[in-house]
């Protein structure tokens, strides 16, 4: 066999290789960290309830915005600080995006949490945060919509009573379905890259 041939023939070849290798690396969709929902997407329950400042919020008003929306209380000993202070570095890292995104708290512990005190909680962390509460006739249905588990327990420590609850952050997009949700502990960085992913 001629040597230029064969070579050439080589040369066609690892271009071919190459450019099926770019093709897969670059062609395909960008990837979420978060557990997506099923397409197509549920529509995100409405949360539709009094803030402090007498006003009611309503989830649906929030299109064109992405919802992090979670679950606590504020004699939360762990994990809700823990996860509210991460909602903060995101923000902090989406720098001027954050203008996009809005960060809900709602109450599992409405014997405790009034509205005027889960704002002033979820304030502490960060200015633009909404905490929201109420009645439990009120908060139920909220919960049950998005499968919130929650139980009181009697505690011997000075915390008295300890609400345990589902620790998850639930992301709504802009057009208001349920696309993402994140395990407490996801790192800060998956959350934005995927916050990224969806405002581009």
């Amino acid at each position: 066999m001629d040597r230029k041939l064969f070579w050439m023939g080589i040369g066609i070849l690892v271009l071919i290789i190459t450019a099926a290798a770019l093709t897969l690396i670059f062609g395909r969709p960008p990837s979420f960290r978060g557990t997506s929902y099923a397409e197509p997407f549920p529509p995100a329950p409405e949360i539709a309830l009094a803030k402090a400042d007498g006003g009611i919020f309503r989830l649906s008003e929030q299109r064109g915005r992405i919802v992090l929306l979670f679950f606590g209380y504020t004699s939360c000993p762990d994990v809700c600080p823990t996860t509210l202070a991460e909602m903060k570095q995101v923000m902090d890292a989406l720098r001027g995006d954050s203008q996009y995104v809005q960060v809900v708290f709602v109450s599992v512990d409405p014997e405790r949490d009034t509205p005027e005190k889960i704002q002033a909680y979820a304030n502490h962390f960060h200015p633009s945060f909404i905490g929201l509460s109420g009645a439990e006739a009120e908060l139920e249905p909220v919960w049950q919509a998005y499968s919130i588990f929650r139980e009181v327990v009697q505690s011997d420590s000075a915390m008295g009573v300890i609400v345990n609850h589902t620790a998850r952050t639930y992301l709504v997009d802009s057009q208001g379905n349920l696309r993402l949700s994140y395990a407490y502990g996801t790192p800060v960085e998956d959350i934005v890259h995927d916050i990224k992913l969806l405002l581009k």
